[in-house]
């Protein structure tokens, strides 16, 4: 009976030990991942690769420069649908786009990346309408390792003095628009002088066409500097006139352009021809008296001839009130599209050195054509347009018309860091 009695106590006892280990067994199962192949879940890992790829796009959305803020941001957008076919998503992560407005002010700059940054967590800065607001940036992108693709500002210093190695630029800077403004009018004995905005992009812009100018034997008689919020231009343009050049050379940016006062004090008719950029189309509107100016262009809607331009434009009226695409509209999307193939070289990674390896010296198709990430600064070299203002039945402003393209090899700029 005993021993009876003791093999019942050992069989309860088995029991009961078997009782807990499932316990835990189950316990355990709940508390740990299961692999997709076992159970359908995800690892943390995997989660990890889902999360959103975060833009943070800073533009001047109100103010001055709002236009130029508009045409950048409508491209980035229509950039990354081109680039990713629709779907939004690059190597299976969703892109989200976030978009703050600088106000054109360098401190809102600083206050609104800062937040991108801080707050949202952007993987990658893209911008700004301003030099300046620019400038007050880039440091940030060095700071918190992200790469920041400028876009469309244009001073040297960006990819020159100022350079960290976390910033890539799809706009042109100052001296490639130099080179080819120069190419346009500059010869030996030429007589020039300049007009532009008293800030970093006239400085830069008129620094870089001087030295260009004058390595073809022009000389620069006046280097004229404006408020860049100035309505009234008379004195400025009358110092011009006074010092008698050839040419002047004008370098603008903004809605308040002096297009209309040099009409109305008859520069052209004191034997002073006018050269410049062909500008956005609301400045073009202004240009009716400089019908026949010979200069160059960044973009102009008819000028390139490829795909990508074509489809550009054609998507651009179907989303925008049959309107077709403006100066800075190709460079947001040509900042999108090599966002997205940096991107997909990478896996989805967005490692900021990773990218850097594969970004510096990348070639990209885009609405201008090919544009390459020159090693040494990352600019990126591409085509500008040699051109003339002529009138066109049915426009309501004078159209630049290809005289021929000035290709990314003969608008190379120095490089300057």
């Amino acid at each position: 009976m005993k021993s009876l009695f003791q093999l019942s106590k050992l069989a309860l006892l088995f029991v009961f030990i078997l009782f807990i280990a499932c316990a835990c067994a189950s316990n355990t199962t709940q508390e740990s991942p299961t692999p997709k192949d076992q159970g359908g879940n995800t690892t943390p890992e995997e989660e990890e690769e889902k999360e959103p790829i975060k833009i943070g796009v800073l533009a001047s959305m109100t103010g001055a420069l709002e236009s130029y803020g508009q045409q950048t941001t409508r491209g980035f957008e229509l950039g990354i649908d081109y680039a990713t076919d629709g779907t939004g998503e690059v190597a299976g992560r969703k892109i989200e786009i976030i978009i703050e407005d600088t106000e054109t002010k360098p401190e809102v700059a600083v206050q609104k990346a800062t937040k991108l940054l801080e707050e949202d967590g952007v993987d990658f800065l893209v911008g700004s309408s301003s030099s300046g607001d620019t400038l007050a940036v880039i440091g940030l992108a060095e700071e918190y390792e992200k790469i920041m693709i400028v876009e469309p500002a244009v001073a040297d210093s960006i990819t020159g003095s100022e350079f960290n190695p976390y910033i890539f630029r799809t706009a042109r800077n100052s001296s490639q628009d130099a080179v080819a403004g120069a190419a346009a009018i500059a010869g030996e004995g030429v007589k020039i002088a300049t007009l532009a905005p008293d800030y970093s992009f006239g400085w830069d812009g008129v620094a870089a066409f001087k030295e260009a100018a004058e390595a073809l034997g022009a000389e620069i008689v006046l280097e004229e500097y404006a408020d860049p919020a100035a309505t009234d231009f008379t004195a400025n343009i009358q110092k011009i006139v006074d010092a008698d050049p050839d040419y002047l050379f004008v370098v603008w940016a903004g809605a308040n352009s002096p297009w209309q006062q040099i009409a109305d004090m008859k520069l052209q008719e004191k034997g002073i021809k006018i050269s410049t950029g062909a500008p956005d189309i609301p400045a073009l509107s202004l240009m009716e008296p400089l019908v026949g100016m010979e200069g160059f262009s960044v973009y102009y809607h008819e000028l390139p001839d490829n795909e990508i331009n074509n489809w550009l434009v054609e998507e651009h009226k179907k989303r925008f009130d049959g309107n077709v695409p403006d100066l800075f509209t190709p460079g947001g999307m040509s900042a999108a599209i090599a966002i997205v193939e940096a991107l997909e070289k990478a896996e989805g990674d967005t490692d900021a050195n990773k990218l850097i390896e594969i970004m510096e010296g990348m070639s990209f198709e885009t609405p201008k054509g090919t544009m390459t990430f020159r090693p040494e600064d990352h600019q990126a070299l591409q085509t500008l347009y040699a051109i003339r203002l002529e009138k066109k039945e049915g426009v309501p402003y004078p159209v630049p018309v290809l005289i021929r393209e000035l290709g990314p090899e003969e608008t190379a700029p120095p490089i300057r860091n």
